[in-house]
């Protein structure tokens, strides 16, 4: 895409053609193409501030959604450091393939590579929002307990859901069922991001179970080896606050 016209683009032919019409027709032409150049001026002076108006309602608009991705994509690791690589990625995959394509079609595409660090910012401001409750520190603290509670967030999604036994589960933790769909779930309560076991599991119970969707629920995040098997396997990876208003569709039932 081209750049757009620079300030001295924009204001040659005004200053020009005013020059040459206040010779002809005196200062009132002149005092027109002042007011011209004015404007051109104040338009140009205020691009700044429409860029960061539009990227803060792109992220806006957005911000549950970043809000979640940042709480499943950080965690802390046995150091008590703050891992958030997947969360740096997470960001740089919107900034790259949803906030630059509005701003191309919008016209400040130009901007992005010299204000990246502003956008970078306004990203994190949106996605910093409070966690919806119930916090972190309220989740049950083992892995029973966890299922229970998960069961529990789907029931009130509309789902007729129990918790399986300890022993003889087959890889599923939680079976619910809604309008004829039958879902089964693998809950893990983690301090750092659920691999792909987790999903070879919930395969199976999908198979043993004869279920029509499978998912993994975590309060954390979830490696790339996780993600890449569970888009190749069709499985949901889910942080718990989804499970309140998760719904099936007509597409999800096999046939």
């Amino acid at each position: 895409m081209a750049a757009p016209p620079s300030i001295a683009d924009r204001l040659f032919w005004p200053v020009v053609l005013g020059g040459a019409a206040s010779l002809w027709f005196g200062p009132r032409a002149l005092a027109a193409a002042g007011a011209v150049v004015a404007v051109i001026l104040l338009h140009r002076l205020g691009r700044g501030r429409r860029f960061r108006r539009l990227v803060r309602a792109i992220a806006a608009h957005h911000g549950e959604t970043l809000a979640l991705r940042r709480r499943q994509e950080c965690y802390l690791d046995p150091y008590d450091n703050l891992i958030a690589d997947g969360w740096l990625r997470e960001r740089d995959y919107f900034v790259a393939r949803t906030v630059a394509p509005r701003l191309e079609r919008a016209g400040y595409g130009d901007l992005l590579a010299s204000r990246r660090d502003e956008v970078l910012a306004i990203v994190e401001e949106a996605a910093s929002r409070p966690e919806p409750e119930p916090a972190e520190a309220d989740l049950p603290d083992d892995g029973i307990a966890y299922e229970r509670f998960c069961a529990a967030l789907l029931e009130r999604a509309g789902w007729h859901a129990r918790a399986t036994r300890a022993s003889g589960d087959q890889g599923a933790d939680v079976i619910a069922e809604c309008d004829g769909t039958r879902l089964v779930v693998q809950c893990k309560r983690y301090a750092r991001p659920v691999g792909n076991g987790a999903v070879q599991e919930v395969v199976a119970a999908r198979s043993y179970w004869s279920a029509d969707l499978a998912a993994v629920v975590s309060n954390a995040g979830f490696t790339p080896s996780a993600r890449k098997l569970a888009a190749a396997t069709d499985v949901r990876l889910l942080h718990h606050d989804d499970l309140a208003t998760l719904a099936p569709r007509p597409s999800d039932r096999r046939r």
